[in-house]
């Protein structure tokens, strides 16, 4: 089985490939940002006038990544439970890793049943975001 995923539940992509795609029973998602699937807005961004971007939220932008996973996985018939790595992609570690571990702990707050992770600082993303995530889920029978 190889299945091709989309739901309107989560943002666009910023290209041309799927939310996920099914293989299996291994499920692999895109690198998924805060955008709101709503209006394509990014939680927490303020802009100067010449639309430059002036500051972020990143608590804003984690709680909305992690929206955004859920809804993908919902999408494909699974939950937090089901993930087993992220890659976690952050545009300013030194600033937004404390944070961000603090949010992770929320959503997954027994680290023995959270799925495995690797956090990389990066220069940039594809939008003006702080944060991306990459999933990898084992979807259940």
């Amino acid at each position: 089985m190889n299945n091709s995923i989309e739901t309107n539940t989560a943002p666009k992509a910023v290209g041309h490939y799927p939310h996920a795609r099914r293989v299996g029973n291994l499920l692999f998602l895109s690198g998924i940002g805060p955008r709101s699937a709503v209006d394509n807005s990014i939680p927490g961004n303020v802009h100067r006038d010449d639309y430059s971007l002036e500051s972020y939220d990143i608590s804003a932008q984690c709680h909305s990544v992690f929206a955004n996973v859920k809804a993908v996985l919902n999408a494909s018939g699974a939950d937090f439970s089901d993930l087993v790595d992220v890659t976690v992609y952050l545009t300013n570690m030194a600033h937004d890793f404390k944070i961000y571990n603090q949010i992770w702990a929320e959503y997954f707050p027994d680290a023995a049943l959270a799925p495995c992770r690797t956090t990389l600082g990066i220069t940039a993303l594809p939008t003006p975001i702080a944060i991306e995530l990459k999933c990898t889920a084992v979807l259940k029978d």
